[in-house]
């Protein structure tokens, strides 16, 4: 395989995932009990064998940090490997970066110091398995300049993403963000269109190019979907890798092109139950692609039995270490580690994160619970909308989200 850097983009404000962004950036965001959703991302470059990484960071990159520097440290004195977390350093004037373009064109010395033949350029901030060498092949044989990631989604969501219209051949021949009307399809397919997923590899000469003459233009967003795409695509060397045909070993054939982008409360919370069930839609069970993290040394989750009418157990849910369900019953969730759901408490529905305490006789249903929030004895969250509307946010689904540290009595 030829020279390849990557530079995941894990900056993100992540305004529509607050108060879950409040005090951390998007890629920090805990996720499916035990992992944070950066770790998805990087985990498909590990697993990938492509270790050459720098993790691009900005807004309320604290714990984001903490994780990487706990969990993703690793360095070879014989074969050039490491995960570099990059904070930004306005090394090209004293500003933030104004754009995913400019964010990669403010590191340009990194992409000079590493000297690669290709620069994988990905998010860090969505939900899926994918293997990049089958992208890096499919950019190889193309020769393509430019390759961006999509998949295929119904037409009637066209107006959620950035669409891609593409010739028999999957060459990019034009890109439209968020059409509200009429979309172009998929040749053959017209019941579905490409969404773009963001994620790109480009040749390293032209990617610099690019970045240059954008960032000499006073007039653009410096955004790689609106300003870079457009300029490069005419030139008939950008394709479009069909991601629903990559190929994951041990992959159950229902999670084939499985792809969650959780920028909203609603979608974070659809992600997590799509890991419970007999039949998960994404399977963290998959021992021939992991999911790697990091998570203190706890021990296992405990389900403790008083009696006939106190009994601890979990139904179609997913509990992290070092929980303890004490003669409760939590059913299809996602409960983090350290969590302590006391007796006669009942939880459904709910994602849980870590260091969170449930008092006896609680009712929780249909709820994102962030870490270290203290929920009373007798207390109930998600029964009576109106009454948690006064003191929490409610999706537009109905989802009770109680922030860090929140006390609920």
């Amino acid at each position: 395989m030829s020279n390849v850097l990557t530079m995941i983009l894990a900056g993100g404000e992540g305004a529509r995932l607050k108060p879950l962004t409040a005090v951390r950036t998007k890629p920090a965001v805990p996720f499916g009990g035990n992992y944070r959703i950066i770790d998805f991302v990087l985990s498909n470059f590990v697993n990938s064998g492509l270790l050459n990484i720098f993790v691009l960071t900005q807004f309320k990159s604290h714990s984001l940090m903490q994780h990487l520097r706990e969990g993703w440290r690793f360095s070879s004195g014989i074969v050039k490997q490491f995960i570099d977390p990059v904070p930004a350093q306005m090394r090209t004037g004293k500003k933030w970066y104004e754009g995913t373009a400019d964010a990669i064109f403010q590191n340009m010395n990194l992409i000079d110091d590493e000297d690669p033949d290709q620069v994988c350029i990905f998010g860090g901030d969505h939900i899926y398995r994918m293997d990049i060498r089958q992208m890096l092949k499919f950019h190889s044989k193309r020769q393509a300049v430019l390759t961006v990631a999509a998949i295929p989604v119904p037409v009637k969501d066209a107006h959620h993403f950035g669409i891609i219209e593409v010739d028999e051949e999957w060459r990019m021949v034009s890109f439209e963000e968020k059409p509200k009307r009429n979309p172009k399809t998929i040749p053959g397919n017209s019941d579905y269109v490409l969404a773009s997923m963001g994620n790109y590899i480009f040749e390293r000469t032209p990617l610099v190019k690019e970045l240059k003459r954008d960032a000499a233009d006073k007039k653009s967003s410096h955004d790689f979907g609106n300003d870079i795409l457009p300029r490069m695509f005419p030139d008939g060397k950008v394709f479009v890798y069909d991601f629903s045909q990559n190929h994951i070993p041990g992959a159950e054939e229902e999670e084939k092109g499985y792809w969650k982008d959780v920028g909203t409360l609603d979608t974070f919370w659809e992600a997590n139950m799509d890991l419970v069930g007999l039949h998960p839609h994404f399977n963290l069970y998959n021992k021939k692609w992991p999911v790697l993290t990091y998570i203190p040394p706890l021990p296992p989750a405990k389900f403790v039995h008083f009696s006939d009418s106190r009994t601890g157990h979990a139904i179609n849910s997913m509990i992290g270490s070092g929980t303890i369900i004490s003669g409760a019953l939590v059913e299809n969730s996602v409960v983090g580690y350290s969590v302590r759901v006391n007796s006669f408490a009942h939880v459904e529905h709910s994602v849980i994160m870590n260091n969170v305490e449930i008092g006896r006789e609680a009712k929780i249903r249909k709820a994102i619970i962030d870490k270290h929030v203290r929920i009373a004895p007798g207390a109930n969250v998600g029964y009576d909308l109106d009454k948690d509307r006064k003191k929490f946010q409610i999706t537009e689904n109905g989802i009770v989200v109680i922030p860090k540290g929140a006390k609920v009595a």
